[in-house]
């Protein structure tokens, strides 16, 4: 049943939104979408993977500001390789990535997992940060369409505030009642939650703070323009303003772990957005599958050879 949960339903929500994509769409229109899809310009889409791959290595080498305080220097390729194993991770079960990537460096560089997890977790609240940062400039250039686009989803922010601090609340309940416990599993865990607190504490510890901060608004300046650059690739996207596919890159980047690396999910979203700028439905679901294969292609690539050469370069290991 876990395993359902895990693997099999992101995938069948997956399968539900691409039947959404196509259900109203006649043989004439599905002809269209394929007809944008093969027609595209493809050096745009080339430009976007190269975009991709220089932020993965740019995430690489910013891991290591967090992982020298704590006394570890892993080898740059050995952070590269498990961030390209974490993604393709996350395409079979979603969030299990993060888990994989601090194996490899238990297994290759000799870090306790809990720290590297934990410099991981952190990464996770930079990354959430400056996802929030990007709303916000969204917000400022698009308010108007921003809260219309939601209700019409019939989006309800409120609901979510409130999940979170109940969320919160019940966290710091358990962490009470674990530090009064004297069983070996509630060592365990709070042992598991000092380690995970260590690495996320580095960010304050660590000597290159502004080489770091550059490393972040870099690799989230590529996630953006690596967005941006798939619409040269249409003639119905090309004129299509920087603000409607921020939002559309926003909207992706929030769904796409809702399944399994965003299947389905990720271009149904995506064209909402740009219908709702006046794209036809054909070409925002080009746009949307362009972009999604592309990136999925990428990370399979990457993560399968990552999974060949560690064991390679580190066989003294």
């Amino acid at each position: 049943m876990i395993k359902f949960f895990k693997i099999l339903l992101p995938l069948l929500i997956g399968i539900l939104f691409i039947y959404l994509s196509v259900k109203d769409t006649t043989s004439s229109d599905r002809e269209t979408i394929y007809q944008a899809v093969k027609n595209a310009d493809y050096r745009f889409v080339f430009l976007s993977l190269c975009m991709g791959l220089l932020s993965h290595f740019s995430r690489a080498y910013r891991w290591n500001f967090m992982l020298h305080p704590m006394g570890y220097r892993p080898k740059l390729i050995n952070n590269v390789l498990a961030i390209f194993i974490t993604y393709i991770a996350n395409l079979g079960v979603p969030r299990s990535g993060e888990f994989f990537r601090a194996t490899v460096m238990k297994t290759y560089e000799n870090i306790p997992f809990e720290k590297s997890f934990g410099t991981i977790i952190a990464e996770r609240m930079v990354d959430l940060i400056m996802l929030f940062l990007v709303i916000g400039i969204a917000l400022l250039l698009q308010f108007e369409f921003i809260i219309s686009f939601l209700e019409k989803q019939h989006f309800n922010p409120t609901t979510l505030i409130i999940s979170l601090v109940l969320l919160g609340f019940s966290l710091w309940i358990l962490i009470k009642q674990l530090k009064k416990s004297s069983s070996v599993l509630a060592k365990k865990i709070l042992g598991l939650i000092e380690g995970l607190t260590e690495g996320i504490l580095t960010l304050v510890k660590m000597p290159k703070k502004w080489a770091y901060l550059f490393h972040t608004f870099l690799i989230w300046g590529l996630y953006v323009f690596m967005f941006y650059v798939v619409k040269l690739a249409l003639p119905e996207t090309f004129d299509l303003p920087f603000e409607a596919l921020l939002i559309g890159f926003i909207v992706g980047a929030i769904t796409i772990s809702a399944t399994n690396g965003g299947i389905g999910i990720y271009p149904f979203s995506v064209s909402l957005v740009l219908v709702s700028y006046g794209i036809s439905k054909e070409s925002s679901l080009a746009f949307g599958w362009i972009m999604w294969t592309a990136q999925t292609v990428m990370v399979i690539v990457f993560g399968s050879l990552s999974f060949f050469i560690l064991p390679l370069i580190n066989r003294k290991k």
